[in-house]
Parts: C-alpha cells; structure tokens; sequence
C-alpha cells in the first residue's frame, strides 16, 4: 500500500497525492506528489472525484489522520516510513533549528546529522526520489525544503563521482549547511515575496561568509567543508561572489554545491517564478550558464536522468502525455518519446521546440 486510500471529502490542504488522477480519458487531472490547496480541491468536486490515494504524512511534515480510511489495512494505520514522511519530517527539524540559530545558537552539526544521512541513505537506495525532490516546496517553507534538498542532491552527486562515504557524508552536511549564513540576514529581506532589490541583494550576497564564521571551529565538519560553505556561489568563469574566484581556486565541493543550490532554486516553485521540470532545468543550466559550473559535476547529476528508464510517463510542453522509450546517455535531457494518445514517436534531440515539463510517476 503506497498511501492512504481516502473520500475526497476527508482531504484536507495539505494533503499530497500518492498516486496520478485521471479523468474519463485517462488523462490526468492531477499529478502524484501534487500538494492539495482548497482550489485543487474544488476541482476534484468539479471532476466528481469521489476518493483518491494520499501520502500519510502531509506537507508541513505532521501525519495525516483522516476520519476514514477506505483500505483499513494495518499497514495505512501504522506510522509511515516512507520516503516522503522522512522528508518531510527532516524539513521540519531543520526549520526549528533555523530558527534557533536565528536566535543566536551556536550550529549543533550532530543535530543535522542524525536526520540527514540516514535520508541520504534511503534516497540513494531510490535514486529517482533525488529527481521528485521539487514536488515537494512550498513557496512558504521553500528556504528549509532547498537546505535539506541541496545537501541530498550534493551527496547524490559525490556518489555518482565515486568519493569514498566519508566524503560523501562531509559533501551532504556541507550542502545542507550551505546557507546556515541566511539566519544573520535581516529577516525582511529573507521573507520578503518579491523580488529583491539591489540592496536587498548585496545584504543576501554577504550570506557564505556569515555562514563560514558560524562553522569555522566547529570540529564536526572538515576545513574543506567549511570552504565549500564560503565558496558556493562563486562560479568557474570568475562570476560569481563573495570573492569573485575562478575554477582553479575553487575546491570540488563547492562546485558541487553551486550546481544542486541553482538546480533545486530552478525546479522549485518560488514566489516570483514558476518551476521547471529536471529535464529542461538541466538543459538551461548546460545551455544558459555554460562556463559557470564544472562540466563533470553537471553530467554527475544529469546521468541521474537514466534513472527514469523506459515506460515513465513525462508530459511534453505541448501538452502531451507521452512514455519515454529510449534515454541516450550522451544526451540524457533529450530522450526518445512516444506519444500515449497516438503512438507518435518524437525524437526530442530533434525536437528542439519540445521538451519535457513535468515527470509523471
């Protein structure tokens, strides 16, 4: 059972949906990993949805008791162990903690830890679920849910660069702590929903060296660690900032963290831009920002791409559902596709004007 089978009338915002709905045609009215807002539930009446499959947790972290379950199987009443719960609940844990360190506490890197890795763990064991990671922000929380993300997605890709499990631990705290620094910044800045100003900006760009003062004698992290920290947001070309540096003065960690903090900020919805699919966000960072990041990196975490083999249903951005047949690894962002409603075959390597807009699992 992969979530709670419930009446449509039980859901409540916040609720995240297990399973796709579909409508007479079999098209899909919702996608799975879709948050539940009172809109979303209006259209639900309005389609006539009588019951749906929900995850047991919903998107504030806290688990979801309905007044009904419709399988009562003792697994749906059990506490979930899911991906997704762990997540969620991993979001909430470094919120508080945020919160804390905005206060003045010193950084308890154990604290971080203790819910980071075994996460890391279990993604790894599900690759696919580092590529879900987006469905998940909300523009509230977004801050919290992009940590916790960066860090999975950083280890993500000093797994996939081979690095001992040392590193990688190192690489993910590092990750997630890449922005511990926001909690010295003025909170209008950090909470305001539009988009920054000048000043704004230069108080946020002050942010890894706040970040690097709070870690440097902390004996849990390593002194390259805690560069990466103080090095995230510089880029190879020199473009980048507190210091302006190039590739040969950045450590690798850092690289690998600038590529999962622009990746997740690029798939995740946010106050001021819509989010994009892994597939195009990969290929805009490639195409976009050539010269910005570190090309192993990049192909580290667009080889995760193959991890959506073939029969994964994608929707185009022409509006088509369409299952992915064939992913060449030379071109990953760009793979084989068949249309569901006609059988056409689209070569996106081709199609240049079409690209994928949303995975569907």
């Amino acid at each position: 059972m992969n979530g709670l089978k419930v009446k449509t009338h039980y859901l409540v915002e916040g609720c995240i949906l297990a399973q796709d709905i579909t409508s007479m045609t079999n098209r899909p009215i919702m996608l799975k990993k879709t948050v539940i807002t009172n809109d979303l539930l209006e259209v639900l009446r309005a389609f006539l949805i009588t019951e749906v499959s929900v995850e047991k947790t919903l998107v504030d972290g806290k688990p979801y008791v309905p007044k009904e379950i419709i399988d009562d199987e003792q697994e749906g009443l059990q506490q979930s162990t899911s991906f997704t719960s762990q997540y969620l609940n991993a979001v909430q844990i470094y919120k508080r903690l945020f919160t804390n360190w905005e206060a003045g506490s010193p950084v308890d890197i154990t604290k971080v830890r203790e819910f980071l890795i075994p996460l890391l763990e279990k993604a790894l064991e599900n690759q696919k679920e580092i590529f879900l990671l987006h469905h998940y922000s909300t523009k509230e929380d977004y801050f919290y849910h992009h940590a916790v993300s960066v860090g999975l997605l950083s280890g993500f890709i000093g797994k996939k660069l081979n690095m001992d499990k040392g590193d990688i631990v190192q690489l993910t705290l590092s990750g997630c702590l890449s922005d511990v620094g926001m909690s010295k910044i003025s909170p209008t800045v950090l909470k305001k929903k539009t988009s920054l100003t000048y000043q704004d900006f230069e108080e946020i760009k002050k942010h890894p060296i706040f970040g690097y003062r709070m870690l440097q004698n902390n004996p849990f992290l390593k002194d390259y660690a805690k560069l990466a920290v103080l090095q995230h947001h510089e880029r190879i070309n020199g473009t980048g900032y507190p210091k302006g540096l190039n590739g040969k003065d950045l450590h690798l960690f850092s690289k690998i963290i600038a590529v999962a903090d622009v990746y997740h900020a690029m798939t995740s919805e946010r106050v001021y831009r819509k989010k994009h699919s892994p597939f195009k966000v990969l290929e805009m960072i490639m195409r976009d920002d050539f010269g910005k990041f570190d090309v192993k990196v990049l192909k580290a975490l667009t080889s995760g791409l193959a991890n959506f083999t073939i029969g994964n249903k994608v929707k185009l951005s022409n509006g088509y559902l369409a299952e992915i047949i064939f992913i060449d690894s030379h071109n990953p962002t760009r793979p084989l596709v068949k249309v569901v409603d006609t059988n056409t075959i689209i070569d996106l390597a081709k199609q240049c004007d079409i690209y994928i807009d949303e995975i569907l699992i």
